[in-house]
């Protein structure tokens, strides 16, 4: 499993259920990433999508403690276990676990973390106010840095595409 993530320099990734910011780019890479995949988010993650629908070319996947939640476009579940289920289903029908990847928000990164062995992330030079974070990938838990582009720019903003690996 893999996660993608966009994070300031103090790993916030959102405020008040929102985005700290959309950068056009940044949005096209995770397009072009996910398309064809699962996606695995939360439930506020699945509500601050546009027009609270499930993003097109992709299996979405949203997990909600609420078993009456419903969420167009997507596939509900209540709980990790009952996620962790149902990919198992979908890698049963053809998919792979390089085929699941995990979109937030907070809770959701934290829950699957231990799961994944590759992050995908855009790192902002820039501290927004925020109220959920991405956690620290660490070394000594087998992360390491194994790739960063060249510095790209939106108006004044400076981020990087970051890619960590670790061994499962």
């Amino acid at each position: 499993m893999k996660i993608i993530v966009a994070a300031d320099k103090k790993n916030g990734i959102g405020k008040n259920g929102n985005l700290l910011v959309r950068i056009p780019a940044d949005q096209r890479r995770f397009r072009e990433i996910t398309m064809g995949k699962i996606i695995v988010m939360g439930r506020k993650t699945f509500e601050s999508l546009p027009g609270q629908i499930g993003l097109y070319g992709r299996k979405n996947i949203v997990i909600s403690c609420n078993p009456e939640y419903k969420a167009k476009g997507a596939e509900v579940v209540s709980s990790f276990k009952e996620a962790i289920a149902y990919l198992n289903e979908c890698l049963n029908e053809g998919y792979t676990g390089d085929d699941i990847y995990i979109i937030g928000g907070e809770s959701i990164y934290k829950l699957f973390l231990p799961l994944c062995d590759t992050v995908y992330m855009t790192k902002i030079m820039y501290e927004y106010e925020a109220d959920t974070f991405f956690p620290e990938l660490k070394e000594e838990d087998g992360w390491k840095l194994v790739s960063e582009s060249d510095e790209e720019t939106y108006f004044d903003i400076e981020y990087f595409y970051r890619e960590y690996h670790r061994d499962l």
